[in-house]
């Protein structure tokens, strides 16, 4: 891992969709899903939250407890993870459900995927709004200790929030879809 400080550097104006560079992650698809994910743990947790550490993951992704993965198509293509470690996991639950859930709670997955469709619900909504488009796959249960390793074309971002009931980790590895820019490049979108 290395820090991404550097590579984050905001650009004066955002380019247009045909001016994107498709081979690399840029902020402008990031700081969405890192907005989204503060309002809705604040919001959802009833306290502040911080975003601790950010780094690029070069190598395969490592599960941290309970993880539900949303997939992304379209413009932009990729996938979001929400993590959380198991006793994280339980605490946040337990809050929603608003009674102490054992470990082994169903409702302990469903509440990390309700979690992640929020994020990413908000953060699509301010992407759309930007003229991009998607299409969001329902979130899965991530299950191996290790997932898939970053490729040449999709970088990964590791964010982590400080919540008063555990650290929640984001993952998002995201790429521009080649084709679609050049089909909107050819409509002259």
């Amino acid at each position: 891992m290395k820090s991404s400080s550097m590579f984050w550097a905001k650009t004066a104006r955002s380019p247009t969709l045909r001016e994107r560079e498709p081979n690399s992650m840029k902020m402008e698809l990031i700081q969405p899903f890192i907005n989204a994910a503060d309002a809705v743990l604040s919001q959802g947790l009833q306290g502040s939250t911080k975003v601790g550490n950010l780094t690029m993951e070069e190598d395969a992704y490592r599960r941290k407890g309970v993880a539900g993965m949303i997939a992304l198509t379209g413009d932009i293509e990729g996938r979001i993870i929400l993590d959380l470690e198991p006793q994280t996991a339980v605490k946040v639950a337990s809050h929603y459900a608003g009674a102490d859930l054992p470990e082994s709670d169903g409702l302990i997955k469903e509440t990390i995927f309700e979690l992640a469709n929020q994020v990413v619900g908000n953060a699509i909504s301010a992407l759309n709004d930007q003229g991009f488009h998607f299409r969001v796959h329902p979130p899965l249960l991530l299950t191996a200790q290790e997932g898939d390793k970053t490729s040449e074309d999709t970088e990964a971002l590791m964010i982590s929030f400080e919540t008063s009931l555990g650290i929640v980790f984001m993952n998002v590895a995201l790429r521009y879809n080649r084709r679609r820019l050049a089909d909107h490049a050819a409509v002259g979108a």
